[in-house]
C-alpha cells in the first residue's frame, strides 16, 4: 500500500486506484475489516474524495463506496442462493431453443402394416386393446391419413394413460406410440417452463426470474470500474493471472449480455407470473371498448411472450434466404442464453479461490500436521 500511496501523493489518483486495489480484490473483498477501513482511509485522504459528492465518488471512485459494497453482498448471496437454478434454466433454456428439431428428429418413421389381412373396425381394434389390456378403457383412438399406418390408441385406467400403436390389420400391439426421445424433450419443457411441479413451479419460476433481474442490477453497479478505466471492463486483458482473468470473463460476458438477460428475465417473470403485468397495463390504460386489441401495454406483453422464445412480433428477425432468419434467431438466443451458466461458473470459481479455499486449507493445515506429529512420533 505505501507504493500505492506515493504514487497518490504526485496527483495520479486514478493510477493509484487501478494499481493499489486490483480486480479480484475488488471482486472478493478480505475478510481483513481493519486493513480494508484503512484502505478504504486512504483513498479517501489520497484522492480528495471527502470534497466529491456521493455520485460523483461513484462515477470517479465507486470502489471505497458503501453501497457498492452493500450490493456487492447483496449480488454474491443472491448468486449463492440461486446459483443451481439460474445454471440449471439457462442450460435447458439455450436446449430448447431447438425444441422443434429435437422433437422431429425424435420422431420415428410412420409404421405401415405388412399384413394382407383386412383392415379392422374401431370396434374391432378397441377389442383387441382390451383384451391386451385389462381393466383399461380406450380414451381415443386415432388413424392417419394412410389407413395402413399403425393406429394411435389411449388407454385409461384410473389416472394411469397408456398410449400405444396398433397394427390396423392384425390388431397386434406394436409399442410406445410417444417415443422415448419425445418424451425426454418434453420433460426437459416441463423442468423449464414449471420445474416438474405444474402451476406451483411456473410461479416459482417467475419470483426467480425477478431475483435474476436484481442480479443483473446489481451486477452492473459492481461492474462499474468509474469513468477512467471502464472501457478497459469491456475485454479481456492478457498477461494477467488466472484469478483475476476470471474475474475480467465473469464480468465483459454480464455485460455484452446484460441486454439479453433483461429480456429473459422480463419475460419469464411474465410468463410465471403474468397478473402483475396484466394489472399494470390495466392500470396505465383501463380497457374500453375503443381500444381493444390496440392497448400498448397488450402489445408489449404480447412481444414479451414471444421474446422470451427468441421471436420477434410472433417471427423471426428479419433477414434474406429462406429459413436463415429463424436459423440465426435460434442461434442468438442459444449462445446469449448460456450467459447466466458462465457467469455461475466464472463466479463460483471466484467464490472458491476467495471464500472457501482459505478455510478448507485453514480447516485441513492442522489436521495434517497432527498427522505428521504422530508419525514423528
Amino acid at each position: 500500500m505505501e507504493r500505492g500511496i506515493a504514487v497518490g501523493g504526485r496527483g495520479r489518483s486514478d493510477e493509484f486506484l487501478c494499481k493499489a486495489v486490483p480486480a479480484e480484490i475488488l471482486a472478493f473483498p478480505s475478510t481483513d475489516l481493519l486493513t480494508r477501513s484503512t484502505v478504504g482511509r486512504s483513498l479517501s485522504l489520497v484522492g480528495g474524495s471527502n470534497q466529491l459528492t456521493v455520485w460523483q465518488r461513484w462515477v470517479r471512485q465507486p470502489q471505497n463506496i458503501w453501497l457498492r459494497r452493500a450490493l456487492f453482498q447483496v449480488h454474491l448471496w443472491s448468486g449463492i442462493a440461486i446459483g443451481l437454478y439460474i445454471l440449471m434454466i439457462s442450460v435447458t433454456g439455450s436446449v430448447l431453443v431447438y425444441r422443434n428439431e429435437l422433437y422431429r428428429a425424435a420422431t420415428p418413421k410412420p409404421i405401415i402394416s405388412k399384413s394382407s389381412a383386412p383392415r379392422l373396425t374401431d370396434d374391432q381394434l378397441t377389442e383387441a386393446a382390451t383384451r391386451l389390456y385389462p381393466g383399461y378403457q380406450i380414451v381415443s383412438l386415432g388413424r392417419a391419413r394412410n389407413l395402413d399406418q399403425a393406429v394411435d390408441v389411449w388407454l385409461r385406467r384410473g389416472d394411469e394413460i397408456k398410449r400405444r400403436l396398433f397394427d390396423p390389420r392384425s390388431g397386434s400391439d406394436l409399442g410406445e406410440s410417444v417415443p422415448t426421445g419425445f418424451r425426454l424433450v418434453s420433460k426437459l419443457l416441463d423442468l423449464h417452463d414449471n420445474l416438474l411441479a405444474g402451476e406451483t413451479g411456473r410461479k416459482v419460476n417467475g419470483v426467480c426470474a425477478f431475483a435474476v433481474l436484481a442480479l443483473a442490477a446489481t451486477g452492473l453497479a459492481i461492474w462499474w470500474p468509474g469513468i477512467k478505466t471502464w472501457r478497459r471492463s469491456l475485454t479481456l486483458h492478457r498477461g494477467v493471472g488466472w484469478k483475476r482473468l476470471t474475474w475480467h470473463l465473469h464480468s465483459m460476458i454480464g455485460f455484452w449480455s446484460l441486454g439479453f438477460i433483461l429480456v429473459f428475465g422480463v419475460s419469464g417473470a411474465y410468463l410465471g407470473i403474468p397478473e402483475p403485468f396484466q394489472d399494470l397495463a390495466d392500470r396505465l390504460e383501463p380497457p374500453t371498448a375503443a381500444n381493444a386489441g390496440t392497448r400498448i401495454g397488450d402489445t408489449v406483453i404480447y412481444w414479451l411472450a414471444y421474446l422470451h422464445f427468441g421471436r420477434i412480433n410472433g417471427i423471426g428477425i428479419p433477414c434474406s434466404g429462406p429459413g436463415l432468419c429463424d436459423q440465426t434467431t435460434k442461434a442468438i438466443w442459444a449462445v446469449f442464453g448460456l450467459a447466466p451458466a458462465a457467469m455461475f461458473v466464472t463466479g463460483a470459481i471466484m467464490w472458491w479461490n476467495r471464500v472457501l479455499r482459505p478455510r478448507w486449507q485453514a480447516f485441513v493445515r492442522p489436521t495434517l500436521q497432527m498427522g505428521v506429529s504422530h508419525d514423528g512420533h
